[in-house]
């Protein structure tokens, strides 16, 4: 007779010591687990603390499990932000209520899947009589990140494909107004991710995120890496801590309309960046300069798109209900109710009642205007006359601060083109096509919802959250 309790003792220490040694005995694909660690809450945790130290469990997982692994998990991304780009568009837009439905939905559609991952990653070596030299990049660790409720889901999925296919884990300090969405998908990422390749908190964030948490996530000794989508002021907060930190700071895109321009597609264009999720993007237009001899002309071909012409006072009276009071000092800021609402809404707060579907208002000011000089992220577009493209330039450097963020032009012109672009040295800069295909939609290149301006890395990549690493073998390995 087989003794049954001894062959259940027998088989249960066999899978132990499988485990112990990293086999799985399942037949689940490699790395991933059939029983879910008790610790995890697959990163939505109440304790940045708590949250930190998960992440920190899956990093030194990932380093064990290797690129095969950081691919993987990018791909689990990529598919779960297209088919929940409807549901997850929904609940963004219904917490955070700005923007457009179906531009929150578009972003996770089409634009997540090209952000670059694990393929974007490189590396260079010398070969010679000193022996060989590989310089190779390699993770920091664990990154703290700041979203924005603008974006929230595309820039934490973003900035989670570029971070992860470097090899590094996150923990998400998300903005207040759009937490709830974004821990609900920062859990879906894991769970798929979990399944499959076993680790459980590559993403990490606390469920009510506040200053504290902040402060916590920048202080902690486990966050080696800080990156900021968002305002000027935790922009500061992230440079000030004394960690490198990666910011995307603010914008006030100016377009320069010469007279060599085709002008019915310039109004398309900036139309397009202007309009897109209600101007909330940081890179799209917010006011142009169209020089005199064919500002009519232009002004007309807005009238022929879905788009409404306030008159001047009606441009003044903007200004008076959807923006903060303003001393003059700094610059001008919009009243946070009207941010990114549709363009009828904020005809209505002037007594102006417009179709529904108008994507924008426009009008004429004075190149000081409240609206030229605020990043008012409405889709209301200030038009300013000049005498000649020099005089533009002049007026589009001034409106654009130097925040060094999105420029754009539409000339056919390549001598003003490359003066344009040269004197306002922008990270973005846009040749007769909408703000939007700065960032590979509708222009080439690729895409990310984190530009680094403030610190100069640009659109960010995934070697953006690398260390480079040299490492040299001395008269040997040389191959030749």
């Amino acid at each position: 007779m087989i003794d049954k309790n001894l062959v259940s003792s027998v088989v249960a220490e066999v899978l132990q010591k499988l485990r112990e040694n990293g086999v799985n005995p399942t037949g689940m694909p490699t790395g991933a687990c059939s029983a879910v660690p008790a610790q995890t809450q697959f990163g939505v945790y109440e304790k940045m603390e708590d949250a930190i130290d998960a992440a920190q469990r899956s990093y030194k997982m990932l380093c064990k499990q290797g690129v095969a692994a950081r691919r993987k998990a990018v791909a689990c991304i990529r598919r779960l932000a297209v088919e929940n780009a409807e549901p997850w568009g929904k609940m963004e837009f219904e917490e955070t209520k700005i923007g457009k439905l179906a531009h929150k939905i578009e972003k996770l559609r089409s634009c997540i899947p090209v952000v670059p991952g694990v393929e974007y990653l490189d590396r260079t070596a010398f070969s010679g009589d000193a022996g060989l030299t590989v310089i190779d990049n390699t993770p920091w660790g664990v990154i703290g990140a700041i979203t924005p409720s603008t974006h929230s889901v595309p820039t934490l999925s973003g900035n989670a494909i570029n971070m992860i296919a470097a090899g590094n884990a996150v923990v998400f300090n998300t903005h207040p107004g759009a937490c709830r969405i974004a821990a609900h998908a920062i859990r879906a990422y894991n769970e798929a991710i979990y399944k499959e390749i076993g680790i459980p908190d590559l993403l990490a964030c606390v469920k009510k995120p506040t200053l504290e948490s902040f402060d916590a996530m920048c202080k902690s000794p486990l966050v080696r890496l800080l990156c900021v989508t968002g305002g000027g002021a935790v922009v500061k907060a992230a440079m000030n801590s004394g960690k490198r930190a990666i910011c995307g700071g603010p914008g006030n895109p100016p377009v320069i309309v010469d007279e060599t321009a085709d002008l019915a597609k310039a109004a398309r264009d900036i139309l397009a960046g202007a309009a897109f999720d209600n101007n909330l993007l940081c890179c799209g237009e917010k006011e142009v300069f169209v020089v005199e001899s064919v500002a009519d002309q232009l002004l007309a071909e807005f009238d022929k798109l879905k788009c409404v012409r306030l008159t001047r006072e009606q441009m003044d009276a903007v200004v008076r209900e959807c923006f903060l009071p303003y001393d003059g000092k700094g610059y001008p800021h919009p009243k946070k109710e009207f941010v990114g609402k549709d363009a009828a809404v904020i005809a209505k707060a002037i007594g102006l009642s417009v179709p529904a579907d108008t994507e924008m208002l426009f009008g004429e000011t004075d190149a000081d205007h409240q609206l030229v000089q605020g990043e008012q992220m409405m889709p209301v577009m200030p038009i300013v006359r000049v005498p000649c493209w020099k005089a533009a330039i002049k007026a589009a450097l001034q409106a654009e601060h130097g925040f060094r963020h999105t420029s754009v032009m539409h000339s056919k012109n390549v001598d003003r083109l490359t003066e344009m672009a040269q004197r306002c040295d922008t990270t973005l800069f846009v040749k007769n096509g909408p703000s939007t295909a700065g960032l590979g939609l509708g222009g080439e290149g690729f895409l990310s919802f984190t530009i680094a301006t403030p610190t100069g890395e640009g659109v960010t990549t995934p070697m953006t959250f690398t260390r480079s690493r040299r490492c040299v073998m001395v008269e040997a390995l040389n191959l030749y």
